[in-house]
């Protein structure tokens, strides 16, 4: 049977406002992937009756209302995942040393919240290299999935960083380089360079859609709707693996307090109710067409003999 694994990145506020080059945001704002987000998540993962894999950037849960929220999502059946220690967009240029901290004290920051020690990893903004393979298979890794063979979203990432630079505000994001695009994308053992397969440590990809490689992100989701979501489903669908990657964001809108990013981000000014219309579209479009819904950790056992 082909697998689905529905996947989302924990990334705080602070974070989309790095992207866009603003000064962080105060108050309640900061903290509303945490506070309002995971709970919309994890009650949407109990009525769809799926599990979630959930990336978490370690120095967040330093907080003790988002180690307690995370810790209730894994009592709750979700796998928590590393997303790094602070979320660097430039990990990749840190040097072995940072890197290797990074990695290896986010992962212990969710063992302390949750009692168990992740087996997954995903690098900030999908942006990984060899190097990083390298730590992360040192530090025992089952599984990364930061590789994202998308050259529509490559091309859009490089034209908005373009455009920010000309308006006078650096964002804090980094482009990989364009190598990404000739990966595999389904699961594979990388080989060196990463993007060809190995004997490496296992990638299991963000999924793009076959053939002309369209983003199954929840960003696109949730701005398209419901009918675009059931289409790129059928694009996806039959894949081994479909790796579907969300944001805790894409279940927050203007209304929860994000005002200040909706000139930036288009997906803040869809209602979030139309957001979770487009979210269980594609869960049920997978599953009428026979995809089983597991974690990554439960798909790595199954696809990466």
């Amino acid at each position: 049977m082909a697998l689905c694994a529905v996947t989302v990145d924990l990334d705080e506020i602070p974070n989309y406002y790095a992207i866009h080059g603003l000064p962080e945001p105060e108050g309640p704002a900061r903290t509303l992937v945490y506070d309002v987000a995971l709970d919309r998540l994890t009650r949407l993962a109990r009525h769809l009756e799926l599990p979630l894999t959930l990336f978490a950037i370690g120095s967040d849960l330093a907080r003790p209302e988002a180690a307690a929220g995370l810790r209730a999502a894994h009592e709750a059946g979700a796998e928590i995942a590393n997303h790094s220690l602070d979320h660097r967009y430039d990990l990749t240029r840190l040097g072995r040393h940072e890197i290797r901290r990074q990695v290896q004290e986010g992962a212990r920051a969710i063992e302390r919240a949750v009692g168990t020690a992740p087996v997954g990893f995903r690098a900030p903004g999908y942006t990984i290299t060899d190097e990083v393979f390298e730590v992360l298979t040192e530090l025992g890794m089952t599984y990364d999935s930061s590789v994202f063979p998308c050259a529509p979203y490559w091309a859009a990432k490089a034209a908005a960083l373009a455009l920010m630079a000309l308006r006078g505000r650096k964002s804090q994001s980094i482009l990989d380089r364009p190598t990404v695009l000739a990966s595999p994308t389904g699961p594979y053992r990388v080989g060196r360079p990463y993007w060809r397969k190995g004997h490496g440590l296992l990638e299991m990809p963000v999924t793009v859609t076959r053939w002309a490689r369209l983003p199954a992100l929840g960003t696109y989701l949730t701005l398209f709707g419901a009918g675009i979501a059931r289409r790129l489903a059928r694009a996806c669908a039959g894949q081994p693996l479909v790796n579907v990657e969300l944001h805790g964001i894409d279940v927050l809108d203007a209304a929860d307090g994000l005002d200040d990013l909706r000139p930036h981000q288009p997906d803040v000014r869809v209602p979030r109710d139309e957001k979770m219309r487009a979210l269980r579209a594609i869960v049920d479009e997978l599953r009428n067409l026979g995809h089983e819904f597991v974690t990554l950790k439960d798909a790595a056992g199954r696809v990466g003999a």
